[in-house]
């Protein structure tokens, strides 16, 4: 987000903050976070002496064309886990709390028709990029396998799909292979090197959807992004408090989940790296996730699961590396970025984990046995 566009949406959001059930006297109101889809910032109150914090997100609507649905299921899926955390002393820090408006409705729209949503701010947490440590590894795989496990029974109507197809490989290379059909901006020539590999992998990226769709592995409620900066750790403890950014919560398979966090967790180099010379998946960081994982989601896993564990990790790096390339012949439409050639920067450290991982499997199958 532009300091422009930071500042237009800031003014959009101080007409309507008082439209939300927040009182007390607005100090600061800041953007926050470097997210890729949604705009984000944070107020401060001082509510009779004490300042409280709240976090404001405009839900891009060209992501979410439904954002009604997506407040839906984030009501349903936070009140679902605050019921499983009754008595918890720390429960406003595990979950989030949607602030609701005066009429009732958990959004508000702007003068221009935006919608915005509040949460309670979570305090003395952090996200991150890379992991520190095989412990902290450890505890992001517990964290995510615990999430999943909270929604097994939560029961209803089915999760509306906020995102018709999100994981769709093969929906994915259909759109990929228009935009490169096009190529709109002139700019497949100078990323044969990553076009050619991502068509050379096109079928088997359709293993996890396919394995889906044929009932190998059964439909759960995932949260559908879970890379490690959506998890909050406590800054004092590093202990893993609270799955954030629920826009994609929605039916999946928790391979989904699990193979994200592996692209994200068991890596030696940031998402969106230039420099690729230490890029690598880390066994290490991959044993420890997986470990925590398992010792919260073997309660709910059945066997096929357990045999597409290191194919999720492989499968979810593609189907982001397809992404951002294809985003990239676009035109950089749908994730923010800040340099020309950032979508593909963030193609190409995918593609390194993705050979690093190829050169590792025999050990990381033999290590899922090991901790199965």
């Amino acid at each position: 987000m532009t300091d422009s566009g930071a500042n237009s949406k800031q003014a959009l959001l101080r007409t309507i903050l008082d439209r939300f059930f927040i009182y007390g006297d607005l100090e600061t109101l800041i953007p926050f976070g470097n997210g890729h889809i949604n705009d984000t910032f944070v107020s401060t109150w001082n509510q009779g002496g004490n300042r409280l914090h709240y976090t404001h997100q405009r839900i891009n609507e060209r992501v979410f064309t439904r954002p009604d649905e997506v407040m839906e299921n984030i009501l349903r899926v936070t009140r679902h886990i605050r019921e499983k955390l009754e008595g918890a002393g720390d429960r406003s820090r595990r979950v989030l709390t949607v602030i609701p408006a005066r009429d009732g409705k958990p959004f508000v729209r702007d003068p221009e028709g935006g919608w915005w949503r509040s949460y309670c701010f979570i305090e003395n947490a952090r996200g991150g990029d890379l992991a520190s440590s095989p412990e902290e590894a450890a505890l992001l795989g517990k964290s995510v396998g615990r999430f999943q496990n909270q929604l097994a029974d939560i029961g209803g109507e089915r999760l509306i799909e906020t995102i018709p197809g999100f994981h769709n490989m093969e929906t994915r290379y259909t759109r990929f292979h228009q935009a490169l059909q096009r190529d709109e901006f002139g700019r497949a020539g100078g990323c044969r090197g990553e076009i050619e590999f991502l068509l050379e992998n096109e079928k088997r990226g359709s293993l996890l959807i396919r394995s889906l769709w044929e009932g190998t592995i059964p439909e759960r409620i995932c949260h559908n992004d879970t890379k490690m900066n959506n998890i909050l750790l406590d800054e004092n403890t590093g202990e893993a408090l609270c799955i954030i950014d629920l826009d994609t919560v929605m039916p999946g398979t928790s391979l989904f989940d699990l193979g994200d966090l592996i692209r994200s967790v068991a890596t030696r180099v940031r998402e969106d790296a230039q420099d690729l010379s230490g890029a690598g998946f880390d066994m290490a960081l991959f044993r420890a996730l997986v470990g925590g994982y398992l010792s919260e989601a073997r309660f709910f896993l059945v066997p096929a699961e357990y045999t597409l564990i290191c194919e999720s990790g492989r499968n979810m790096t593609q189907i982001m590396a397809l992404r951002f390339l294809t985003d990239y012949l676009e035109g950089d439409h749908y994730y923010h970025t800040e340099r020309p050639l950032h979508n593909l920067d963030r193609c190409r450290s995918q593609i390194a984990l993705i050979r690093s991982m190829d050169n590792q499997w025999e050990e990381a199958e033999k290590t899922v046995k090991e901790l199965s």
